[in-house]
């Protein structure tokens, strides 16, 4: 259709470095803002299934008293940087309460890398496998190259220079550390019950299905949750790839980007300012 791949055709004239902030934009509030708010919910659960990650969640206890808030809190802070650019007023305002948050746990370098990967990596990893068009190598560095400014600005050391060297940290992390304790299994069960309170209480038993039918086999097997129905993964995964065809041949182009931060939101009804986030 006319028009469908002007933004990639804009992607592919910027510099994947230089321009990383408007190729992310774009690509995030344009080609993909379903997707990637799908895709960036499922990497809190890869960063629960890293034991030192789930038990400092566990401790706080914040998404067990306080789950839509905590949930709206994390969404927001990075929207506002990722929508309007790290370099914008608002978005530095963001960085600055997000670390201003941190700061008040003891979380290791290594972890803050493989938690920043995760921003990166498994959104890519979904537009691969259920997004209306490839991601394109220039677009996944812009991305790698937005985040690794992100890492800087919040002062994490030792971040691999190169889109393969990261990559390569990420999945060896993983691979490594991805294991069950009690305590990321509650985190884990905590953020679906956030997620299930979207839905009316008859639909739980099936969006529970679908949540563990969208978890590859490593991270389910790390929270325990057992194999979901084949009929659910099924329909699930054909479900996502029949709306991704839809989208590539019959629906018109996004007239207009879709900003998060535009939004009504649970918490924060009548809005909020960035300083008082987390709070």
């Amino acid at each position: 259709m006319r028009g469908r791949y002007n933004i990639l055709k804009r992607v592919l004239s910027l510099d994947p470095q230089k321009d990383c902030q408007e190729i992310v934009i774009l690509v995030g509030t344009n080609e993909y803002p379903f997707l990637m708010r799908k895709a960036l919910e499922f990497a809190l659960f890869r960063t629960y299934a890293v034991p030192s990650i789930g038990a400092l969640l566990d401790q706080t206890r914040q998404f067990h008293n306080h789950g839509q808030r905590r949930y709206d809190d994390t969404s927001l802070l990075i929207a506002e940087f990722v929508e309007n650019g790290y370099d914008s007023e608002r978005g530095r305002e963001a960085i600055k309460q997000m670390n201003r948050l941190h700061g008040r746990y003891g979380i290791s370098n290594d972890d803050f890398l493989y938690v920043l990967g995760t921003f990166i990596f498994t959104p890519i990893d979904w537009h691969r496998a259920f997004g209306w068009r490839k991601p394109s190598d220039h677009e996944n560095r812009a991305n790698f190259y937005f985040w690794r400014e992100v890492g800087r600005r919040m002062n994490i050391q030792d971040m691999p220079t190169t889109y393969e060297a990261y990559e390569s940290f990420f999945r060896n992390y993983e691979r490594k550390h991805f294991a069950y304790t009690p305590e990321s299994r509650r985190v884990a069960d905590d953020t679906i019950a956030i997620f299930l309170g979207w839905y009316p209480r008859i639909l739980h038993p099936i969006i529970t299905q679908v949540i563990y039918a969208l978890m590859d086999d490593p991270l389910r097997e790390a929270f325990r949750y057992p194999k979901p129905m084949a009929g659910v993964r099924w329909a699930t995964t054909t479900g996502l790839k029949v709306a991704a065809w839809y989208l590539r041949t019959l629906a018109f182009p996004r007239k207009k980007p879709f900003f998060l931060t535009e939004q009504p939101n649970r918490t924060y009804p009548h809005g909020y300012k960035i300083s008082e986030i987390g709070s």
